[in-house]
């Protein structure tokens, strides 16, 4: 209610009528319907949240028609552990529409948590070029990770992402033009990327042209 002027239950009702309208369009023109749980681990205006009805939530949103659930630390309060059992549990309960995991950096945990997501079978996670963003009713809330950390996270750990991590390193100076003062994070395009570091697909970083 202090978010959004609604009740949780009357959200979800949101997404039936985005679910209803949906069914309406002609077989070729009707999107998925994906649904992130916000402040499921935690929640800056009421602090903390039950699982269980986090996860209850996940099954009345099935239930009004979303194809894909995922879970939302928009606050930074979610820890390894948590993540990983919640996760778990979402996945046991929903089966394949468990959905994506979005993690916020606020009190340095993000990357940390997304390692417990993958244990967890997690394989789609959302991510912020340059960490920008924020969370309005989280005090001090950091954008989402960095997708450049991010992806070198995961290509470090064997797992290919397709991404070209220098190209998008490069790409942070449209973000720096077009956002004169906003700030950017990101640890691996500050410190650069590794001696001997390649991609999971085995292919070398270009060389680089620094002296």
């Amino acid at each position: 209610m202090a978010n959004i002027r609604k009740t949780p239950e009357e959200a979800i009702e949101e997404v039936r009528k985005v679910s209803q309208l949906r069914e309406s369009l002609p077989s070729g023109r009707r999107p998925g319907v994906e649904v992130g749980i916000s402040t499921a681990f935690g929640c800056s205006i009421e602090g903390p949240v039950s699982e269980d009805w986090v996860l209850k939530m996940a099954a009345m949103l099935v239930e009004a028609g979303a194809d894909s659930i995922g879970l939302s630390d928009s606050t930074g309060y979610a820890n390894p552990v948590q993540v990983k059992r919640m996760f778990t549990r979402l996945q046991r309960e929903l089966g394949d529409k468990a959905g994506a995991a979005h993690f916020h950096n606020t009190r340095g945990q993000g990357l940390a948590n997304v390692v417990a997501a993958l244990d967890a079978g997690v394989t789609t996670f959302d991510a912020s070029q340059g960490g920008i963003g924020g969370c309005p009713y989280a005090p001090g809330a950091t954008g989402n990770i960095v997708t450049e950390d991010l992806i070198f996270l995961l290509e470090s750990m064997g797992l290919k992402t397709g991404i070209d991590l220098e190209r998008l390193i490069a790409a942070r100076e449209i973000i720096r033009e077009a956002l004169p003062g906003e700030p950017i994070y990101g640890n691996v395009p500050e410190a650069g990327l590794p001696k001997g570091f390649h991609y999971a697909s085995g292919r070398e970083p270009a060389p680089s042209t620094s002296p």
